[in-house]
């Protein structure tokens, strides 16, 4: 694989593109200590915005893809601002830094879409040295306005310091508004708001310089894998597309009548049937996945009939695969109304689904051609992520629970309070002193948390404490006896605790 065409070397940084530097790294500073809410997505306005002037002053174009990267990205970080929960956050976030880098570099092909995803981190470097670069020959050649600049911003800033104090020793409204508009920045938190600094300031030096010159890695040369003999490569995909009908035909068996003989036969009640096979589903999806891009790889396409084979061989296992994905969230559903919804349960199901998606994209490209296909899978992500953090993931935990335990009056109450803010509004429904021993770690965790700002607390957050102002938790002197495990199956199955390995599954 010959090395990639490098990017072109970008002209210095404009001062647009320094004044938004400077801006993103005194908003991390000020706005990213307290936590994340609102201020990741102000941080990230203003570094997208140096991106912007750099790509304009390099003549850059802006192209629908780029824009739907850049939407996708800017978007992502919603859901810190709206929801409470870390783990979905933290999938956001990480998502939207690669949704940006996709806009940065674009890419069509696979290797392309790969690389571009995490090309920002390339920049890490090279973007603050030619950031540095491009201030020294502002500095130098603004030399007799730097001094007038430097002196105006100073009185500006006196100017406000004075009468800002003046105005908020003579009004306490005012002073409760600038104290909740301005951030409070404690003495002994310098130096970790200084680190913000600098991250936030070569952050978005990174993200202009890519945009000012981006790697083309579109353009790096991919050899093509050797064709394969037709029968060479054929043989083996018949024979697994065999096996896969076969397992189907159990599962639709199953599913249609023969559940009860099965599981007679077997020994095993409902849950442990839908548990005992759902990982392996799971990772056969993923298997099948590769096994598609080797054969796609090594298939011959010289002629029609090459053509034709790759299209029937393929089509039929991806079509047979998504029985397989169905068979795995159908245990998945199973396991729930069983052991009750968990995050970890909601998280690999709706892995699992995506998986599945990418299989039906990947049956239409054998259909319509396959351009579009590398691009239409990472936005397909983007966009799962996205789903999967605005539709609040532990409140739909805490809602599953809640019902189930209206209709078996079992609910591991243990569990729920370790879930976050956005759970209140349905456990807010059980009844007391469930209510409040369900409720009471929660309460806990936005008690120490109630300094928090503005820009660091969710609509999530906000929504909670407005719950439980209107009606305080009172936990009774123990909570314990209303205790029944998701994971335990003394109260399913009539056996005792599960095995340590097993409580390791969803």
């Amino acid at each position: 694989m010959p090395a990639s065409k490098g990017a072109a070397r970008p002209q210095p940084a404009t001062t647009a593109t320094l004044g938004a530097a400077l801006g993103t790294g005194v908003l991390s500073a000020l706005l990213l200590g307290p936590g994340l809410g609102t201020n990741i997505l102000l941080v990230a306005a203003v570094a997208t915005l140096g991106a912007y002037a750099a790509a304009r002053r390099a003549g850059r174009r802006l192209r629908p893809w780029t824009c739907v990267w850049a939407a996708g990205g800017l978007a992502l970080l919603l859901v810190p601002a709206v929801r409470d929960a870390g783990w979905p956050a933290f999938l956001a976030v990480v998502a939207a830094l690669t949704a940006g880098s996709l806009a940065l570099h674009g890419g069509r092909s696979w290797h392309g879409v790969f690389l571009g995803a995490v090309g920002l981190l390339g920049s890490i470097v090279t973007g603050p040295v030619w950031g540095i670069e491009g201030l020294r020959r502002r500095m130098t050649a603004s030399q007799g306005r730097w001094g007038p600049a430097a002196r105006s911003l100073g009185v500006a800033v006196l100017l406000l310091v004075v009468f800002g104090a003046l105005f908020s020793a003579a009004d306490a409204a005012f002073a409760d508004l600038l104290g909740g508009l301005v951030p409070e920045v404690p003495v002994e938190e310098g130096p970790w708001r200084f680190l913000l600094f600098l991250v936030g300031v070569a952050g978005a030096l990174a993200a202009a310089h890519v945009a000012a010159a981006p790697t083309h890695w579109d353009r790096l040369a991919v050899r093509r894998g050797r064709p394969r003999a037709r029968w060479e490569w054929a043989l083996p995909l018949i024979v697994l597309d065999l096996l896969f009908a076969a397992f189907n035909a159990v599962q639709l068996a199953v599913l249609f009548g023969g559940y009860d003989k099965v599981l007679a036969e077997t020994g095993l009640t409902h849950a442990q049937y839908a548990r005992q096979g759902f990982w392996q589903l799971v990772l056969a999806t993923l298997l099948t996945l590769g096994v598609i891009a080797l054969a796609l790889r090594w298939a011959p396409r010289a002629d029609d009939r090459d053509r034709l084979l790759v299209r029937s061989v393929l089509g039929a296992l991806c079509l047979l695969t998504l029985v397989v994905v169905a068979s795995a969230l159908r245990r998945m559903d199973l396991y729930v109304d069983a052991y009750g919804l968990t995050q970890l349960r909601l998280t690999v199901a709706a892995m699992e689904l995506w998986l599945g998606l990418v299989i039906v994209l990947i049956t239409a490209a054998g259909v319509y051609g396959a351009a579009w296909l590398p691009r239409t899978v990472a936005a397909s992500a983007v966009a799962g992520v996205l789903a999967f953090g605005l539709a609040s993931p532990d409140a739909l935990v805490a809602e599953r629970n809640a019902d189930r335990y209206q209709r078996t009056g079992k609910l591991d109450v243990e569990y729920l309070q370790g879930l976050s803010a956005d759970a209140v509004p349905a456990l807010d429904r059980l009844a007391e002193p469930l209510r409040s021993c369900a409720l009471e770690g929660i309460a806990e965790d936005l008690k120490e948390d109630a300094g928090k700002p503005w820009y660091a607390t969710s609509w999530g957050e906000s929504r909670a404490r407005e719950i439980l102002a209107q009606r305080p938790v009172q936990p009774p002197a123990n909570c314990a006896g209303l205790v029944y495990p998701l994971s335990g199956a003394a109260h399913f199955d009539g056996g005792g605790p599960r095995p340590v390995l097993d409580q390791l599954l969803p």
